[in-house]
């Protein structure tokens, strides 16, 4: 639905997940998680609130809800490197 004043769509906001499975070492995901930071807010350093509200966290695999699992991750890990 788009306004007539403003022609921009009606701001009819919700909450949405995005999910990003890695098959990395603990130290390689909490540089991951400080880069995909820095795409979400630039200047982190900046007075006002962000434009669009943002959470990140980081789960490790015996967190993962029963229904989450990425074994092709691990598995395309191991064809990229020659099956070490």
């Amino acid at each position: 639905m788009t306004s007539i004043r403003e022609g921009h769509p009606t701001d009819e906001r919700k909450t949405h997940e995005i999910r990003v499975g890695i098959y990395a070492t603990e130290d390689q995901a909490r540089d991951l998680v400080e880069q995909i930071k820095l795409l979400l807010c630039p200047e982190p350093e900046h007075s006002s609130p962000c434009p669009v509200p943002w959470a990140i966290g980081l789960l490790s695999e015996d967190e993962f809800p029963a229904d989450l699992s990425y074994p092709e991750l691990e598995q395309q890990y191991l064809i990229e490197r020659g099956g070490q």
